[in-house]
């Protein structure tokens, strides 16, 4: 992500950016530091060997993790299109709301925002790479970025110009700071001309992108083509 424009657009903020990770600063290196790798060797080898889990049961829950991926998100939301009563559980009291896709955020709070024709959310962490994970799989590179952590919050709105996505400035930027015990999710708009859709159809309408708020959703027709 080019660091070309510059922004004064005021934004709102969820929290202040002294707020605690467990995590110590992401690095834009690819990859772990060599020490980390041993470490996490070593501690893996220690627990398999003590009979906490074992060798198949690790293979399994790391695949299991880099097999997700946004189309989970993407049936909530489609969910949420169609169903008023599920969409206003998903805003409300969203763990509940997603285990009924038999979905866990397991130890961290979910807190899903919701898109509206004078509001657009955008999703960052400004410390690490905090991410739904069990929502949305393995985040992308560009959002574990020194760049994207650093200019989201400063300068929302040349940040989403850059993905494509220019908005009005009626359009009230909201972006919000993951943290290690909170994620957050966007609840995109739904797209114009799909009021006859079924939720099955909605499915590929939802992008990972517009999960984290930096696109919108599909246009009809928009997803033939991906």
């Amino acid at each position: 992500m080019s660091d070309l424009h510059q922004s004064s657009d005021a934004h709102a903020h969820d929290h202040p950016h002294d707020h605690p990770h467990d995590h110590p600063h992401a690095s834009d290196a690819p990859g772990l530091p060599e020490e980390s790798l041993v470490l996490e060797r070593a501690l893996r080898e220690l627990l398999i060997e003590k009979g906490v889990f074992g060798a198949d049961e690790l293979r399994a829950a790391v695949e299991a993790m880099e097999a997700r991926g946004e189309v989970l998100g993407a049936r909530v939301v489609a969910r949420a299109w169609t169903d008023p009563a599920y969409e206003a559980l998903l805003l409300s009291r969203p763990m509940e709301a997603i285990a009924v896709f038999g979905l866990s955020m397991g130890v961290n709070e979910l807190c899903v925002v919701q898109n509206t024709r004078s509001v657009h959310n955008i999703v960052v962490c400004t410390l690490c790479s905090c991410y739904p994970r069990m929502i949305l799989g393995i985040p992308p590179a560009w959002y574990k970025s020194r760049a994207y952590r650093a200019r989201t919050v400063r300068e929302p709105r040349a940040v989403l110009a850059e993905f494509g996505l220019d908005l009005p400035h009626s359009v009230e930027v909201r972006v919000h700071d993951s943290t290690a015990d909170l994620r957050y999710l966007v609840l995109p708009k739904r797209p114009e001309g799909t009021d006859d859709w079924s939720e099955e159809a909605l499915v590929p309408l939802v992008s990972r992108d517009s999960l984290i708020g930096v696109a919108e959703a599909r246009r009809p027709g928009a997803e033939d083509g991906l």
